[in-house]
């Protein structure tokens, strides 16, 4: 069966063609600037040369239109009609505590995903987006939700409740959700298979390192606990995101500044993050760690203290699971950045870790980069939502 899986923001919508008995993936691409002049479809046939299509797309379902007409097509496409798409399977980022796996998708689901917006205004509305433009575009095809929040469900109490009055969790349901639940799904997954074993046997740190990112501590199974909160700004310090932060700075810079509290909220998500800590340098860590070899110090500070950040939360993680076996490193950061593996590796000695510095250089392949008498075994592990979303909605089916 050929799953579509989608991933659709208010703008652009991402989208790979699997097929779910051998995995390979078909096709992939990019619709962007979507309600916007410029509109483009980038798409990937595999084999095939890339197809760059400008086209008005007003909407989304336009958007999903163009998808279907470049999958079909005689000469880019994949597939010969409609009807060789089995299912399609959407990335939607919270599901709350209303879901705790992947559903298929039905007016009561879309009731509940709009009832979620709340709590993520800037994604679920998009993904709805994208749901409907499928269900236009593809009548009677099945469709299936797979939720970031899902796999961090499992978390105890103790690990997500925030030192807030209790009704504000009562009322609003203002607590820990966690992200990249399907990405931390994944990797631990496959981390426990790399090894020959089962991940129910296993304590797994993975550190999902992008321009977002977070770590999820992973035991047995399952996860217990993950650094991004109520939202994703929360944990560690990311691309343009601030991260963890004393919650009075943020009264403090709106006073001396004359901030209201969304403006607040653009700095915080939008100019933090290593780009306001290197000064505006940027937010490429492949600027920041050149600039920081050059001898750049505000580049140098600016990793120093991005990975110092990330080895607080595996020792915390090694400490709430009672022990870590794995720690895997996974993203865009996590499988290509030498720089930031190698600074925060450097941490993680009294931990029992022996790294192969050599190997610690390779990108985006997986690898073990501990010696064999390692206590605990380092990995990079690149991840593939888009195939755990198709695994999930074939599961589903």
């Amino acid at each position: 069966m050929n799953i579509l899986v989608i991933n659709c923001g208010s703008s652009s919508l991402k989208y790979q063609l699997i097929d779910s008995d051998s995995e390979k993936v078909l096709a992939k691409g990019l619709a962007e600037r979507i309600g916007i002049e410029g509109s483009v479809l980038t798409h990937t046939p595999a084999g095939k040369d890339k197809v760059v299509k400008e086209a008005p797309m007003p909407d989304h379902k336009e958007a999903v239109r163009l998808v279907i007409e470049a999958l079909i097509d005689k000469e880019h496409g994949v597939i010969s009609s409609l009807s060789e798409i089995g299912a399609v399977g959407h990335r939607v980022v919270h599901g709350g505590e209303k879901f705790d796996r992947a559903v298929l998708i039905d007016e009561s689901v879309i009731g509940d995903i709009e009832e979620l917006s709340a709590l993520a205004p800037l994604h679920n509305p998009a993904n709805l987006i994208g749901i409907r433009a499928c269900a236009d575009n593809m009548p009677g095809v099945r469709q299936a939700a797979v939720f970031d929040t899902a796999f961090h469900q499992t978390m105890p109490k103790k690990a997500y409740m925030y030192g807030l009055p209790y009704e504000y969790y009562e009322k609003y349901k203002v607590r820990r959700y966690g992200f990249h639940g399907t990405s931390h799904d994944y990797v631990s997954k496959r981390a426990a298979e790399i090894l020959g074993k089962k991940r129910e046997d296993l304590k797994i740190i993975v550190c999902h390192l992008g321009n977002g990112a977070s770590i999820s501590a992973v035991k047995n199974g399952q996860c217990v606990d993950t650094s991004m909160g109520l939202t994703p700004l929360e944990g560690l310090i990311m691309g343009t995101r601030s991260g963890d932060l004393d919650p009075a700075i943020l009264s403090f810079i709106c006073d001396k500044e004359g901030l209201t509290p969304d403006e607040m909220n653009t700095v915080l998500n939008k100019k933090s993050g290593v780009l306001g800590l290197s000064g505006g340098l940027s937010s490429d860590f492949r600027d920041l760690c050149d600039a920081a070899d050059k001898g750049n110090e505000l580049a140098q500070m600016t990793l120093d203290t991005y990975c110092y950040r990330v080895a607080k939360y595996i020792g915390a993680y090694a400490m709430a699971m009672q022990g870590v076996d794995v720690i895997a490193f996974t993203a865009g950061i996590g499988e290509n950045s030498y720089g930031v593996r190698t600074r925060v590796c450097s941490y993680l000695g009294y931990l029992g870790a022996i790294i192969r510095e050599e190997d610690l250089k390779t990108r985006g392949e997986e690898i073990i980069v501990t010696e064999p008498g390692s206590k605990v075994t380092v990995m990079i592990v690149p991840t593939d939502e888009e195939l755990s979303i198709a695994r999930q909605t074939l599961a589903l089916l």
